[in-house]
């Protein structure tokens, strides 16, 4: 049987493990930390065939530059002198046009159509159930600049298929009667769905683990052997790993790492804050508050309130200005709720790997013929973790396809 070592525990390596073990090798997951914290269990748990406009677009830097000093911003970036991250900058302001969005968008939605359905598909394949629904997602807009531009966005979705309303006032408080009278309307997208991220996590890796999978935490890795065009091990700070194939799942420490191997694949961590509230507001309906840049779900037994983009290095620091941000930003969406300090207190902040396009990688390096990259999803790593997972195996099996991978390129930077 042939071995796997997977480098990343959150869903993107859990997605890789998951197809990898129904193909037939045998599979480890390296991790630096318990395997239990990060993105994959604090984000929102949305599965996006909405979200095909890229990050990199064009006035994301005009925005950015009037938010990046303002700490409780929904962009905030720290002034600090890093290299990787100015080079990473450079990369991401000449992806922001109008060209690199129209190649995008057949690209993400095609991901996100087809990760949906492999998220459908493991309801009746798993023995395990989980939490998934198909509510759609509302972007929620308080004044007319927002509502044109969420319009422009509703219109393409259309001409892409997609199942999408535009919502009045009236429309959009009926759909959701717990939003404030700032909201002035909304679009909803129903093709989306709603998971619940740390439950499916969690029972994923057990379901992993009794079917032979084999995890090992708290293993930072530290290098790679390598002979000729092939890697042979993978040294971590406690052991050394053979493997027939490597797949690089690691989120934001992916630069780093692929630099070891002399590879230079652009990543940023982009850190997002998220909070549970495990009492009643009456939300049922997941929602983007469009001027705020925050996610709310309302998930198994909890809601969940989360967003922002912080670019401040991969650290987990949690900065009170920005939680202060979203709890004021709930107060200005909802009527009568109110994040508490307790709950505030208990916040928690996740990176999610952002690539300077906005595409994730996926694919083979010329330089190494057994390592699959698997990183960069930025906000859509929870949509496209079963994508990633079935397009990691394929390629490690050198089969086709069933996405081209050709634009998810590591080595097109």
């Amino acid at each position: 049987m042939k071995k796997v070592i997977i480098i990343g525990a959150g869903i993107s390596g859990l997605s890789c493990a998951y197809y990898l073990t129904q193909a037939g090798y045998q599979v480890t997951v390296l991790d630096k930390g318990e395997g239990t914290t990060g993105a994959s269990f604090i984000n929102a748990g949305y599965l996006t065939p909405s979200h095909f406009i890229p990050l990199a677009a064009p006035g994301i830097i005009t925005q950015g530059l009037k938010w990046m000093l303002d700490s409780s911003s929904p962009f905030y970036i720290k002034p600090r002198i890093d290299f990787d991250f100015f080079k990473w900058g450079l990369h991401f302001k000449k992806s922001a046009t109008k060209k690199n969005v129209e190649h995008s968008i057949p690209v993400l939605k095609d991901l996100n159509l087809k990760s949906q359905v492999l998220f459908e598909d493991m309801i009746d394949a798993l023995d395990f159930k989980f939490h998934y629904e198909k509510k759609g997602v509302l972007m929620a807009y308080t004044n007319p600049k927002s509502e044109e531009e969420e319009h422009e966005v509703a219109h393409r979705a259309i001409q892409e298929g997609l199942d999408v309303t535009c919502l009045n006032k009236e429309d959009v408080h009926q759909l959701e009667p717990v939003l404030s009278d700032n909201v002035i309307g909304g679009v909803h997208f129903k093709c989306d769905s709603h998971m619940t991220p740390n439950h499916f996590m969690v029972d994923l890796k057990k379901w992993l683990e009794k079917n032979g999978v084999t995890f090992k935490v708290n293993q930072e890795v530290i290098d790679f052997t390598t002979q000729g065009n092939t890697i042979t091990s993978v040294i971590t700070n406690k052991a050394t790993y053979e493997a027939n194939d490597f797949v690089l799942a690691s989120g934001s420490w992916t630069t780093p790492l692929a630099k070891k191997l002399n590879l230079n694949i652009p990543i940023q961590g982009g850190k997002g804050y998220s909070m549970d509230v495990y009492r009643h507001t009456g939300i049922t309906i997941p929602t983007i508050l469009v001027e705020a840049r925050s996610a709310i779900t309302p998930m198994d037994g909890f809601t969940r309130f989360a967003g922002t983009m912080e670019f401040s290095g991969n650290n987990t620091l949690v900065r009170k200005e920005r939680v202060e941000a979203l709890a004021n930003a709930v107060k200005t969406y909802y009527q009568d709720i109110e994040i508490n300090e307790e709950e505030r207190n208990k916040a928690t902040s996740g990176l999610r790997p952002v690539s300077p396009d906005g595409l994730p990688f996926i694919g083979k390096t010329s330089t190494f013929k057994n390592l699959t990259i698997a990183a960069g999803h930025a906000m859509m790593g929870w949509s496209l973790g079963p994508i990633t997972g079935k397009l990691v195996t394929q390629l490690v099996e050198d089969k086709k396809t069933s996405v081209n991978v050709n634009p998810l390129s590591p080595e097109r930077f």
